[in-house]
């Protein structure tokens, strides 16, 4: 036995002398409610550095960027319906110019709302149904620079295609250009209008179902089949332009059409590739992934969209500079203020209603698509230039009233023209 008195009298003692015994549960229970709150504080600002887009120096200057740009093209704008002399064609460009205040308001509200929540996610889709509409808007705005379809094949019919690699040209050696031409042309931009919208829709069904990330290229994704599919339709919406472009660049050379095509090829397919570019750097870890934002948790591809939606906000003020050189209204204003004026003005408000109204879209879509097609006639009027026009080829003429004898009806030559003879079918 070993000293029974002694291990009685130390049991015995008080316990408040027995401090060197190993830790006893209570003091563990402070460490294990303090688990939650470490877990939020190392996702937060002190465990780790604040989020850049999410800090108030990301959101002030994206601000800054975006209420500039707002200004500079509300104030276009504002001018263009102030001297809208030309309606056919300020109408298209006025719907050029609304990219700006859609993309940049749309990507600050994305910015700001940037979380556990894929807000993203809708506001891009309304962005990218805007995109459909300024691609048909910029190929139409072209078509009544020239004077029509009429007026353009009067010009190019029979031409041969040049054979050129650059333009995409070299599959057509040995073609002449036709009416069918310009319905492709018309049928490839129409279709991204289609595609837009309902890969859109899609998108947020899938992001519904948790089956959408953006820079998820397993099979399994819907990330993967929904880039196939716009990248397809884009592309053919492009290289419709390109062709249009190659056809009839002489004929649109007094109207600047270079730094025009550029700066819409350049807000719409370039934020597209930066976009994707920001998706695959975030899915291979060169952007750093965060698992929580401000104490929630944030799915697969948010950083990505984040980073681009900031860059977009940057990225509009610039485009709104070169919209502003590109579609000036001083063009327009000088024909209000000549003696002359070519039609009575539209208040500001019927003018921007006209602007938004999609009709012409739906209208043009049900023709270009119709199998009638070949059946259909264009009326082309045909008017002496008077002053002031520059002469420029008129997308319209509006009948004056009589002046001298005979009126305006012996005045004017009305022409009809079959754009699709049987021979071309």
């Amino acid at each position: 036995m070993r000293n029974a008195s002694g291990f009685l009298k130390t049991a015995g003692a008080p316990l408040v002398s027995a401090t060197w015994l190993p830790p006893s549960p209570p003091p563990a229970m402070p460490t294990v409610a303090a688990g939650p709150q470490m877990e939020r504080v190392d996702n937060g600002s002190q465990g780790a550095p604040q989020l850049f887009l999410t800090s108030a120096l990301a959101r002030g200057v994206s601000g800054v960027f975006v209420w500039t740009a707002l200004l500079l093209t509300g104030h276009q704008i504002y001018s263009h319906l102030r001297s809208y002399t030309a309606p056919r064609e300020q109408r298209f460009v006025i719907r050029l110019l609304f990219i700006v205040p859609i993309y940049a308001f749309d990507s600050w509200l994305s910015l700001l709302l940037l979380g556990g929540h894929p807000y993203y996610v809708y506001f891009d889709s309304v962005r990218d149904c805007y995109e459909a509409f300024v691609i048909y808007s910029f190929l139409t705005l072209c078509f009544q620079y020239l004077g029509g379809e009429s007026a353009i094949m009067a010009e190019i019919r029979g031409k041969p295609i040049r054979s050129s690699c650059f333009y995409g040209t070299c599959c057509l050696r040995g073609m002449s250009y036709s009416i069918t031409f310009l319905r492709f042309c018309k049928q490839a931009t129409l279709q991204f209008c289609i595609v837009k919208p309902v890969m859109a829709l899609i998108t947020i069904i899938l992001q519904a179902f948790d089956k959408y990330h953006d820079g998820d290229f397993n099979i399994h994704s819907g990330y993967l089949y929904v880039t196939l599919v716009y990248n397809a339709s884009v592309s053919l919406a492009l290289y419709a332009l390109f062709l249009f472009y190659f056809a009839t660049r002489d004929l649109l050379r007094p109207f600047e059409p270079v730094l025009k095509f550029l700066t819409i090829k350049a807000i719409i397919f370039l934020s597209f590739w930066q976009g994707m570019l920001l998706a695959i750097l975030e899915r291979c870890g060169v952007i750093p992934e965060v698992q929580a934002v401000d104490g929630t948790r944030v799915g697969a591809g948010t950083l990505a969209a984040g980073y681009q939606n900031f860059l977009i906000c940057v990225e509009m003020l610039f485009a709104s500079l070169a919209l502003r050189y590109a579609f000036p209204s001083q063009v327009y204003s000088e024909k209000k203020n000549s003696p002359v004026p070519p039609a009575p003005m539209q208040s500001i408000s019927s003018g921007l209603k006209e602007t938004i109204s999609p009709q012409d879209i739906v209208q043009d879509a049900i023709h270009n698509f119709s199998p009638a097609y070949q059946q259909y006639t264009q009326q082309s009027t045909h008017e002496a230039p008077g002053p002031g026009q520059g002469g420029h080829p008129a997308p319209s003429t509006h009948p004056g009233p009589a002046s001298g004898s005979g009126g305006g009806k012996k005045s004017r030559n009305i022409e009809k023209r079959m754009l699709i003879p049987s021979e071309d079918l």
